[in-house]
This record gives structure tokens, sequence and C-alpha cells, in this order.
């Protein structure tokens, strides 16, 4: 990957974390999911300081259930970050998410996040590769370890995304899609008005209309917090996300 020094201007972040967490209720008491709490602190603001740590400077917030929690949290700036807010007027899916804060993404390019995930990967370098590839979306995986519950990739030899399989229950090889995401302003306001999935409609969608899209292979953990079993795994295992170390990483390299 390119040296993340050459990429000054950095593009803005858009974080999903508009979801409501359902399954997570016995432990959030209501909470918007990406508030759970890691360590003594909201789950969105590792995701925050992550993006800060990486030289991020603006995040738009795509908020949705109890989203006046979120805003009374963070406000206009946190974590070192500008912050703006894109509000779901009902669940509009990752993708529908993305379209509706396109509006309010100021560079030509956006990092897009779950808010309800974490992953160690350096954001700056993965940025930065994706401009050099001139790839329309690029995407970070990591191996699958033999999850059958989460969306699979296939990546050719040359690093274009290959296949997708989002949820299929099957376990085997291959890589996870880890929920980070690049892409152009213009593809953003591609994508339909309403609800709609990066993962089970769009990828799948622009595959099939050839568009160049690359996978970047992050050799470490995705750590998510959908049910009660992941959440409190995440507790041991990001603690130290708190302190601004990264995430537990297997060998190898990005």
């Amino acid at each position: 990957m390119p040296n993340p020094q050459s990429m000054p201007n950095l593009p803005d972040a858009i974080v999903l974390c508009g979801g409501a967490g359902v399954r997570l209720r016995s432990v959030t008491e209501g909470a918007p999911k990406s508030m759970a709490g890691i360590a003594g602190r909201p789950f969105l603001e590792l995701l925050l300081k992550q993006l800060r740590r990486h030289g991020f400077n603006r995040v738009i917030l795509a908020v949705g259930y109890r989203r006046d929690a979120i805003r009374e949290r963070f406000g206009d700036r946190a974590c070192g970050l500008e912050v703006a807010y894109s509000e779901e007027p009902s669940p509009l899916g990752t993708g529908g998410a993305s379209r509706n804060a396109a509006g309010l993404v100021t560079s030509e390019d956006a990092l897009i996040m779950n808010g309800d995930s974490y992953t160690g990967a350096n954001l700056r370098q993965f940025a930065a590769g994706h401009l050099a590839s001139g790839a329309e979306a690029s995407l970070v995986v990591v191996p699958v370890d033999g999850r059958s519950d989460c969306g699979t990739v296939d990546v050719s030899p040359g690093g274009r995304l290959a296949g997708f399989a989002e949820k299929d229950g099957s376990a085997g090889g291959g890589y996870v899609n880890a929920g980070i995401y690049m892409a152009s302003r213009r593809m953003l306001y591609e994508i339909p008005d309403g609800p709609v999935s990066l993962e089970r409609e769009l990828f799948p969608r622009w595959l099939e209309e050839g568009r160049d899209i690359r996978a970047f292979v992050w050799q470490g953990a995705c750590v998510d917090i959908g049910t009660p079993e992941r959440y409190w795994s995440a507790q041991e295992f990001l603690g130290s996300v708190e302190t601004g170390e990264s995430a537990p990483r297997r060998k190898g390299r990005q």
C-alpha cells in the first residue's frame, strides 16, 4: 500500500449508527446499538478515536433510532473530529443510509464504516490504497476463520472483488466482509433512495455490472457486538483500544 504520509487530505467518513440493536436490548436497556458500553465508553467512541488516530478530520454519523442520545453525547465535535449528522426518517439499511448521507459529504470520496463492528486496520492506508488503485469502490476483508454467520467474499489474485455472499450460513475458507468501505460521492448518489443493503444488494449488482471493486486484506479480527454473546466477548478483546492501541491481530500484513 502507498505511504500513508503521502495522503495529507483524507476524505470524510460516514459511520452507520442508526440501528436499534434489538438483540442487544437485554444489555443496552434500549440504547442505540452503537452506544453500547465497551470498557466504560460507548462503542461508537472507539470508532471515532480510530478515525482520528489515522488522521481523519470529519465524520458524518448516520443516525436513526434514538438519534438524540448520540447527538447529546458527541455534539458537533468529538474525539478531535468535526461531527455532522445524517438523520434517517426510517430504517434505510447500509446502502440507503449511505445514500442519505451523500449530501453532507464534502470530499470526492468517502470512507464508510458499520457502527457495530471494529477492525484494527489502518484506515489511512486503506483510503490511500483505494485512491491509488483507481477502483470505483473498495472494502476491507479479514480471514473468515470458520465463521458462518457473516458475509464472505472471494478475492482474485490481483485484489479485485470476485464474489460476495452475505451471511449464507456456510462455513469455509475465504474472507469476511469487515464492514469498512470506500466509494466515490458520485457512486453514493447512484444508490436508489429508500431501504437497500450495500452487502446483499448493491455489491452483487455492481459486480454483475462489471464495476471495478477492490478488496484490501487485513490479517486481523473483525469484532462485532451484534448479539449479547459477542458483546460480552468484545469487552475484553477491545479493552486495549480505549488506550489508543490496536485491537489484537493475527500475524501477517495488510
